[in-house]
């Protein structure tokens, strides 16, 4: 009987060392878990954040520099299709110029202020055409009013629009006698039209009257006055460059940027504007 004991006892002792020593493995990882020192846990958590604020950095910085460029850009579009709206505009006036004293000048200011006064001229008396006396700055000159002088500065100086109207019309249904016939005949007429027939002593009586709507598209101009901003380079602020040609037959408007001019953005981007062209006798540069 003792030595059944014993054998029992011989056979669980390897479990119970067993769970001795790892006991011990976990005691001794706990105690070296222990021993890292505060300082390079506050470290480690430190370089952590560092790392995560410059990858938000980063991220930030690859979004500037996708989008502020592209704002760039398109800053420096606005104001070269502005200076060719404007350079167009200066050209257009001097041939205005030209129609009403028969030849250029290089004082724009002069010339827009002489182009415009006619216009305004036209637009408080529909007979302002031929010789006529001017009295601006204080100075009178006679200029020569071509007709349909109107019509060309709004379609010139002007942005074609259409616009959709509804018109409501009404059609009447009439009888008339007709001599021809030697009986009634049935007609059918615009009611703006109908008095005309009411009053004829053919007229019999109105039948009935019919309203019906339909879509008008209209053609329109809207038109602008010329004022001395266009005279102007938007970047620079310096006037355009008036040049005549051929004694007197042709002008040619330049831009008035030399040098490229470089205006910085953000610090690390900047915003250019080179040359914007000229229209030389009609022709446009940057059509070429």
């Amino acid at each position: 009987m003792s030595d059944k004991k014993r054998s029992e006892k011989s056979k669980s002792s390897p479990v119970k060392d067993n769970k001795n020593v790892t006991k011990k493995v976990k005691l001794k990882a706990k105690q070296k878990k222990k021993k890292i020192p505060l300082e390079i846990v506050g470290k480690r958590k430190m370089y952590s954040d560092v790392l995560e604020l410059a990858i938000v950095v980063a991220f930030l910085f690859l979004i500037i520099s996708i989008y502020v460029p592209r704002a760039i850009w398109d800053e420096e579009e606005y104001f070269e299709q502005r200076s060719h709206f404007y350079m167009e505009n200066t050209y257009d006036i001097q041939n205005f110029y030209k129609s009403l004293t028969g030849e250029y000048n290089p004082d724009g200011l002069w010339v827009m202020q002489v182009v415009n006064s006619v216009r305004d001229s036209l637009t408080g008396d529909s007979t302002y055409l031929g010789e006529q006396s001017i009295g601006l700055n204080g100075q009178d000159f006679v200029v020569n009013v071509p007709k349909g002088y109107d019509v060309d500065f709004d379609t010139t100086f002007g942005f074609p629009m259409m616009r959709r109207d509804t018109i409501v019309d009404t059609t009447a249904t009439i009888v008339m006698y007709s001599e021809d016939l030697s009986r009634n005949d049935t007609s059918y007429v615009q009611k703006k039209r109908l008095e005309k027939f009411t009053t004829d002593s053919n007229f019999v009586a109105v039948l009935e009257e019919v309203s019906s709507e339909r879509v008008e598209v209209v053609n329109y101009y809207d038109s602008y006055m010329p004022d001395s901003s266009m005279y102007f380079c938007p970047v620079t602020q310096k006037a355009y460059l008036i040049s005549i040609k051929d004694e007197g037959n042709a002008v040619r408007v330049d831009s008035p940027i030399e040098e490229t001019v470089v205006r910085k953005r953000y610090a690390i981007f900047a915003f250019k504007a080179d040359n914007h062209g000229f229209v030389d006798d009609g022709a446009k540069s940057w059509d070429r």
